[in-house]
């Protein structure tokens, strides 16, 4: 075991940094992808019920959302801590900081599950659904809120995996129980006639696959975490260092949440199909957008395992490369959107003001997508080198706050169209406030000599 973090640590802080991080997000690209790919899956299977039942799962996505910003809340809190003290050489901290947040993750899930059954009513339509959707989203969350134990601490799970430098377990987790929805859905869909009730089965069924799988690396002795209650620690720093670290991603996730019910309540009065169409197009734009943010995973684990061994010079190194690699992936891929944007959302429904709709807010994406990468990875960089505070800032401007104030004043002057062009000029106003949080990143990691342990 000893020899095997020996090698590990030579691995992640002697490997070129470019090496390391191309192989590194192989596996993290392909979880992201895979998994975009199940929940446009979702989106078109279920879209074949109709548009209010279409309607539903951009309802039930805004509450997933909820989920992950608790799950993320917890394994980059944790697993960020996993990595510094693995750097440090430190695998006893790096044990508690894995098994604390892993098991509060379990724990809090299960509370949210409790507490939102008793107020379903009231929860979907929280979250933006009409009369018409509704049926069709009650279906779909209950199957969600039952798998939610499962579906947030897979989360923590697969985060600690990728900060030990283990994606590949990583990516087989989440590949796994992405492929069997995949194929479930249409099975419990159609051929067991379930309708939007089967597709959340599918997602349910999945999500308990995928932890399973995750869970096995953490038991079987593959990593140098170790996840047991004799190492979890109800400790004020340690929840405090979890919680501060995780808290951009929880933010990310929660604004991204009220987002989403909000586009979903301004969208309503236009119709269904309204509802429908931008969901659609928020799909499609993530799926593309995940190519970045896998990227950027793979530098994570590169990130604080040079940092927690004080090799500042390999942290900034591997940030530039990964905002060019990332940001020439997106700009390929954002013209092919561009050039085949009807094309793909077709896929998803064949009413005509679902695709029109649709298709003009994915152009106006695809048109400033690419530039989404520099904000991405400089949030990773500073949520992974400590800069709690800071990060949390920029998270908030990047998942909400920009795009909150920008999508109810063009509704208000533009009506639907105004609904359709407030995602892009939120991507343009955080490029450009984002300028001045690249050099403070930036510049903590040039000056910061201060001891690892000192830090926490």
């Amino acid at each position: 075991m000893e020899n095997a973090a020996t090698l590990q640590y030579k691995k992640m802080t002697e490997t070129p940094v470019s090496l390391l991080i191309s192989k590194l997000t192989v596996p993290t690209v392909i979880s992201m992808l895979v998994t975009s790919i199940y929940n446009m899956a979702d989106t078109a299977f279920v879209g074949k019920l109709g548009t209010s039942a279409s309607g539903a799962v951009g309802i039930v996505f805004g509450f997933m959302a909820i989920l992950q910003a608790v799950g993320f809340l917890f394994g980059q809190g944790s697993g960020n801590y996993v990595g510094r003290k693995l750097g440090a050489q430190d695998m006893k901290a790096a044990s508690e900081y894995a098994s604390t947040g892993f098991f509060s993750s379990f724990a809090l899930s299960i509370v949210i599950e409790i507490f939102c059954f008793a107020f379903l009513h009231k929860l979907i339509y929280a979250l933006g659904s009409t009369d018409t959707i509704y049926p069709y989203a009650k279906d779909y969350i209950k199957w969600i809120l039952i798998a939610a134990p499962f579906m947030v601490s897979s989360l923590t799970l697969n985060v600690i995996l990728r900060y030990e430098g283990k994606a590949f377990f990583s990516m087989l987790g989440l590949g796994t129980g992405a492929i069997l929805n995949i194929a479930c859905d249409p099975i419990f869909m159609f051929v067991f006639g379930f309708g939007v009730a089967g597709a959340g089965i599918s997602t349910a069924f999945s999500q308990l696959v995928s932890f399973i799988i995750l869970l096995c690396p953490f038991l079987s002795g593959k990593t140098q975490s170790k996840l047991s209650f004799r190492y979890v620690r109800l400790s004020w720093p340690i929840f405090l260092n979890i919680f501060l670290t995780g808290l951009p991603s929880l933010l990310r996730n929660a604004l991204g949440c009220i987002s989403t019910m909000m586009l979903n309540y301004l969208a309503a009065p236009y119709g269904d199909a309204a509802v429908a169409g931008m969901s659609i197009a928020s799909r499609i734009a993530m799926f593309i957008l995940s190519i970045s943010i896998g990227i950027g995973q793979g530098f994570q684990p590169v990130c604080s395992f040079n940092y927690g061994a004080k090799k500042y010079a390999r942290v900034r190194k591997a940030y530039f490369f990964t905002v060019v690699f990332a940001t020439v992936c997106l700009a390929v891929l954002c013209t092919i959107c561009l050039i085949f944007n009807l094309d793909f959302v077709k896929l998803f429904r064949d009413d005509p003001k679902v695709i029109a709709i649709a298709s003009r807010s994915l152009r106006l994406q695809c048109y400033v997508l690419y530039i989404q990468p520099l904000c991405v990875i400089t949030e990773f960089l500073m949520q992974t080198t400590g800069q709690k505070l800071i990060a949390a800032i920029h998270s908030s401007f990047r998942a909400g706050l920009f795009f909150i104030p920008s999508l109810a004043i063009l509704w208000y002057f533009r009506g639907l169209s105004g609904i359709e062009e407030a995602q892009p000029v939120s991507y343009l106003i955080t490029s450009l406030v984002d300028i001045p949080f690249i050099f403070i990143a930036l510049n903590h990691v040039a000056l910061d000599k201060q001891p690892e342990h000192q830090k926490d």
